[in-house]
């Protein structure tokens, strides 16, 4: 039962923070040109993007396992 409420709570938290940042970046090195000791590399930015439904759908699945707990808890 109470770990039924705390994942509860904490898909809540997991879909308040999808919402609020919908996007995040990273950075990755690539080797672009090795010639014995001498290497190039570059900087790759990347983006990934997620979609505010994501974040609805956890917040709604935690509002449903606190519901299931407080239903549970009742009977």
């Amino acid at each position: 039962m109470r770990t039924i409420i705390i994942l509860g709570v904490a898909l809540i938290a997991i879909g308040a923070a999808v919402l609020a940042f919908d996007q995040y970046s990273y950075t990755t090195k690539e080797n672009v040109l090795q010639i014995g000791p001498l290497k190039a590399t570059v900087d790759e930015t990347h983006t990934v993007t997620l979609p505010p439904a994501v974040g609805w759908v956890l917040i709604g699945g935690g509002v449903c396992l606190l519901v299931l707990a407080a239903w549970s808890r009742k009977n």
